[in-house]
């Protein structure tokens, strides 16, 4: 039976596929569950499409691309703008249907819904600002133009943590721009992005603009994606193993590439810090979404001169916080998404305590249920432990001791990934001196929650390609054409 959500708007509970504008069950007549990671009940059973499925809505969007790329971009821009307006009129109802399928406090999935509509605000005003330029020539009598065209179909997979605001900062800017959309989110999360075509529909986005497939076939559903040539641009969250992977399929069509992949974020406290801004940057950066983030504080690396005084009250905060269901009173953690994410964490715990770290707090499973983890804090924990080069995705602190600057920032570098990193001081010098070195695409000087529409996100090395937000987000669905006017006598 499924779940009763109590929706103002019952019709946002969208089970079937969205293709060319309309709802479609799959061909096989198979569907699969959505669970509530908290319960493990039923919200909703969901259509489980096919390769040819996913073909039509590629054939879709391809047909409905020449039409949405010749609207004015003030016409675009107006849909998009509508598109927020609901979302923010209907962010109750989104937020419980979000909590619901992926379990995160009211509270936080509130906040998705708020930080998703400022993506589509931000790309709505942003489409009527694709400049081109006119270069100065090169002989008299010529002009040189450049000018901003989409991309194209572009195809989407988007990651379960955030199920919302990682379908509005890759839909947003490409509707933006003049590109069509195929999205394919993640099975334990469909119901947000389903939710999100309900209203765009309402908003006015055409026909086979917006397309979402639901599947449990993921492999053969990106192989549909990357392989076709209809798809001229493929963005991807998740995991740099899978993106990898994706990345190479894409090679055989050449097509444009944007990547969001993992993260091993370090985060620096030094001794000038001031320490109880620290304590709670690391809280809100370390166990928001269960730690279920890619830019969440997985290693926490502090001078030593102050090692046991941050240690100490770190544990203290972590002891007190709540953890429960979505919907309970109070509640600052929830499940982790799965039984085998949680079991994930439980076992670098262990291995962590085997290799010689400290268990100060938590690292149990919880009396709420099988995908809860208490909170917890590992102490002298060091860079040749497993758990310090895995990204954890649970609500684990892990403290390494650092002497020097210098064997901070080695400590911090230390890794193939470069998405975000943080770090604390009231140095002036070394703000200026630990940025520069820090070898990450984003950095937080003495903040612990970076992430906004306004600013470019996006990582380095083997944590991806390409930036999300902020004026650069919309290049990645633009291509650049360059004319050369002669005299024509």
């Amino acid at each position: 039976m499924p779940l009763n959500l109590k929706l103002e708007d019952p019709t946002l509970l969208a089970s079937d596929a969205f293709i060319g504008g309309g709802w479609h069950q799959a061909a096989s007549g198979g569907r699969f569950p959505v669970s509530n990671p908290a319960t493990g009940a039923i919200v909703a059973e969901v259509a489980d499409l096919s390769g040819e499925e996913v073909r039509q809505a590629i054939a879709a969007a391809a047909q409905a691309l020449p039409a949405w790329r010749g609207r004015l971009a003030k016409e675009r821009s107006a849909i998009l703008r509508t598109w927020h307006d609901l979302i923010v009129a209907n962010a109750d109802d989104l937020a419980r249907i979000l909590a619901a399928e992926q379990g995160k406090p009211f509270g936080e999935a509130l906040k998705e819904i708020a930080y998703g509509a400022t993506f589509i605000e931000w790309f709505a005003e942003e489409a009527k600002r694709i400049y081109g330029d006119v270069v100065p020539t090169h002989m008299p009598g010529r002009q040189i133009l450049t000018v901003k065209e989409p991309v194209g179909v572009v195809a989407a997979i988007t990651p379960w943590n955030f199920p919302n605001a990682m379908i509005t900062r890759k839909v947003a800017p490409a509707l933006a721009a003049g590109c069509t959309v195929v999205l394919k989110p993640s099975e334990e999360t469909p119901l947000s992005a389903l939710a999100l075509a309900v209203l765009a529909v309402r908003a006015g986005v055409p026909a086979g603009v917006l397309n979402v497939v639901t599947g449990t076939h993921a492999a053969a559903i990106g192989a549909q994606l990357t392989g076709s040539p209809l798809v001229r641009k493929f963005t991807f969250t998740g995991s740099t193993r899978v993106g990898k992977l994706l990345l190479a399929q894409c090679a055989s069509t050449v097509k444009k590439t944007s990547l969001e992949l993992g993260g091993n974020a370090p985060l620096i406290v030094f001794d000038d810090a001031n320490l109880d801004l620290a304590i709670e940057a690391a809280l809100a950066s370390k166990f928001r979404n269960a730690g279920q983030t890619c830019v969440c504080s997985n290693r926490i690396l502090v001078q030593d001169t102050i090692y046991d005084e941050f240690a100490d009250c770190l544990v203290r905060r972590v002891a007190q916080l709540q953890v429960g269901a979505a919907h309970d009173a109070g509640v600052e953690v929830g499940p982790l998404i799965n039984r085998q994410a949680a079991q994930r964490v439980l076992r670098l715990i262990a291995g962590a305590i085997e290799e010689g770290a400290s268990l100060a707090v938590g690292g149990t499973l919880h009396p709420a249920g099988a995908n809860f983890i208490t909170p917890a804090v590992l102490l002298d924990v060091d860079m040749g432990m497993e758990i310090s080069r895995e990204e954890i995705f649970g609500p684990v602190a892990t403290l390494f001791r650092f002497r020097s600057e210098e064997e901070a920032i080695a400590m911090a570098n230390a890794t193939e990934y470069g998405l975000a990193a943080y770090f604390f001081t009231r140095n002036l010098a070394r703000s200026m001196r630990v940025s520069a070195a820090l070898e990450y695409g984003m950095v937080g000087i003495n903040e612990g929650i970076i992430s906004t529409e306004i600013a470019p996100f996006g990582g380095i090395k083997e944590s991806g390609l390409g930036r999300e937000g902020s004026k650069y987000g919309i290049e990645d669905y633009l291509e650049i054409k360059y004319i050369l006017v002669g005299p024509g006598e």
